[in-house]
């Protein structure tokens, strides 16, 4: 099922989210598929659980060919509940960024370069990956979401910070 995703504004993006407990239910397979619909009807390259109102550490993310990210390379579709991020050095690297919680807008972001990852999948297996690139990016920003953080916070230089339509010259799917 798809459903609304908060905006910014909304007092339940700033919340922290609560870690799951309960792995392999019948709850947590729901929520996970009413995630990936959600994302995939607004062309979304990842979306946390906090975003459609549930306080639970889940993050869904994966990129093919996607017109919000004409540019960007793929990235597996992952299902990673209470994740746990480790930069892999200080190297950061600045991106453009967009959110579905933050409706066409776009913000030249910091990132780390390289990073490790760790967490569960919709069963409580276990998840390592190190990772680097727009890859590492994607699962910064979505994990940003769990502990009540938007984008906009991260830019340090806000005359890099604007709609997507005048930043780039043309519309996405996002607008």
């Amino acid at each position: 099922m798809i459903r609304d995703v908060l905006r910014m504004g909304d007092a339940r993006l700033l919340r922290i989210a609560e870690p799951v407990t309960a792995f392999g239910t019948a709850e947590l397979r729901a929520l996970i598929e009413d995630m990936q619909d959600t994302m995939a009807s607004l062309n979304g390259a990842g979306l946390a659980a906090p975003q459609i109102g549930v306080n639970l550490r889940v993050v869904i993310f994966g990129v093919g060919a996607n017109p919000r990210y004409p540019d960007a390379e793929a990235v597996p579709f992952t299902i990673l509940c209470n994740p746990v991020l480790e930069a892999l050095g200080p190297e950061m690297e600045d991106g453009w960024e967009g959110c579905l919680s933050v409706p066409g807008l776009r913000g030249l972001v910091p990132r780390y370069a390289r990073l490790r990852y760790t967490g569960f999948d919709e069963n409580g297996v276990r998840i390592e990956r190190q990772v680097s690139g727009f890859h590492a990016r994607v699962v910064q920003h979505e994990c940003d979401h769990l502990d009540g953080i938007l984008y906009p916070r991260r830019i340090r230089d806000l005359t890099q910070f604007g709609f997507t339509r005048e930043i780039f010259g043309e519309e996405r799917a996002d607008d």
